[in-house]
Order: structure tokens, then C-alpha cells, then sequence
């Protein structure tokens, strides 16, 4: 028996010749090429978010010294007597010797202002006991006479006065706002060098600041802390000091 069945074969220029196929074959490579660049893209951007992400956190310094430009000095006093009268007496004596003693150094009677007065009342073997305390501050811009009554304070103890604890000059630094860009600046441009070298070590550059804080001021005694309390007094030679931490971005 023979089989007349016959193949039917359909030339393979024909299939390309068909609108319909060919538009499928348009888009699969149009679809073939679109994944290859959107994984190429995806890998690109990848690689650039990571880049980007890399920082380094340092921080600068930034010191100074200074003078202070402003003296306060409290002077702390008193007396005990057995009635008010007497002891209160006693303390306008020191008042007095107190004021003296600080227009004798050219400090103008407005520098010296009273501050606080405290009177208490107490029985000592039956004896009424009566304890007048005063205090006066001094405030004054001139640091160099504020320096000098320092010095020359034990001739208020030879007029009489007996300072109670507490009685110290302090000196303090008022201009921190006019010097405080610069210090920034400075504690950046230090910062910045720490990470240049850590960019350096690392084969890689600087960039642009990602983060930044400031830190606080501090502002001390130059040679270290002097006190301030009874019969010791604090320095007007003072550092101003500034920490920033700061994130730069690296290349």
C-alpha cells in the first residue's frame, strides 16, 4: 500500500514574510534588549548607591586662647553681737572699709553693689545671739585693676574685714559670639584634614560633607582650673574650645 501523503514544506524566507511574525520577532528583541539594559542599569546603579553611601566620620578641633573682659567679685562678710543694733553696726563698718578700699583703686563707686543680706537669731548658753551677713559684688571691664584688687586683697583683712568662704574673683570671657565662625571654621578645615588622610590610607578622595554637628564651646582657665572659692581666685587668661564631628562623603 503507498502513502501519497505528502509533507508540506513552508520555506523559511516566508515566515519572516509574514507581517504578524515579524512584528513578534520586533518585540522580543525590543523585550530582549530592554532586560539586558535594565540589568546592565540596575548593576550601575547598584555600584553608584554604594559608592554614594561610603562616608567617613571625623572630627576637628579648634582652640583659643583669650583674656576675659568682664570681673566679678563677691565679698562675702559678717558680724555677731548679742542685739541687732551692734552687729549690724559692725557690718557697715566692713561696708565701709569695703568701699574704701576699692576707691583707693580707682573703681568708681558704681562698680560696688550690695547683694544680699541675711540676719539670723540664735541663743548661745542662754545668751540671745544675733549674726548679720552682707554681700557686696563688684563688677567691673578692667581686668588689670580687677587683677591688682586680687593681689591686694588682704589689706581689707588689716582694716577688719573678715572674708567669709566664698569671697573669690571670677573672670569671665563675654565675646564667644564674635570669635565663634572663625573657630567653626577652623574645626572644619581640621577635619577635613583627618579625612583627606584617612582617604588617602584608603586609595579614595574627599567629598562633599554628608553630616555635620557643631559640638559645644567650652570655655576654661588657660593653666588649668584655679578655683575661684575662699581666698583663692580664678584666672582671666582663658581657652575656648570646639569639637565637630562631621561625616564626609569618600570617592
Amino acid at each position: 500500500m503507498t502513502d501519497n501523503t505528502q509533507e508540506e514544506h513552508v520555506p523559511a524566507t516566508s515566515f519572516f514574510r509574514d507581517p504578524v511574525n515579524r512584528r513578534w520577532l520586533a518585540s522580543a528583541g525590543i523585550l530582549t534588549v530592554g532586560l539586558v539594559l535594565g540589568g546592565y542599569l540596575l548593576g550601575d546603579g547598584l555600584t553608584r548607591a554604594r559608592q554614594a553611601d561610603r562616608s567617613v566620620t571625623v572630627r576637628g578641633l579648634a582652640e583659643r586662647e583669650v583674656m576675659a573682659d568682664l570681673a566679678t567679685w563677691t565679698i562675702a562678710y559678717s558680724a555677731t553681737a548679742q542685739d541687732l543694733a551692734s552687729a549690724q553696726a559692725s557690718v557697715d563698718r566692713d561696708s565701709r572699709a569695703i568701699r574704701g578700699f576699692f576707691g583707693e583703686l580707682g573703681f568708681p563707686a558704681e562698680a560696688l553693689q550690695p547683694t544680699g543680706v541675711n540676719v539670723s537669731q540664735y541663743t548661745e548658753n542662754g545668751t540671745p545671739k544675733f549674726t548679720v551677713r552682707q554681700r557686696m559684688t563688684l563688677r567691673s571691664d578692667d581686668i588689670k585693676r580687677a587683677q591688682d584688687a586680687v593681689r591686694r586683697q588682704f589689706e581689707l583683712v588689716r582694716r577688719g574685714v573678715v572674708l567669709e568662704e566664698g569671697s573669690g574673683m571670677s573672670f569671665t570671657f563675654t565675646g564667644l559670639n564674635a570669635i565663634k565662625p572663625d573657630m567653626v571654621a577652623e574645626a572644619t578645615k581640621d577635619a577635613r584634614a583627618s579625612a583627606e588622610q584617612f582617604a588617602k590610607d584608603s586609595g579614595t578622595t574627599v567629598g562633599t560633607i554628608k553630616n555635620a554637628t557643631q559640638g559645644y564651646f567650652s570655655i576654661d582657665a588657660r593653666d588649668g582650673d584655679s578655683g575661684g572659692g575662699w581666698g583663692v581666685s580664678d584666672t582671666p587668661y582663658k581657652k575656648v574650645r570646639v569639637v565637630t564631628t562631621i561625616d564626609f562623603y569618600l570617592r
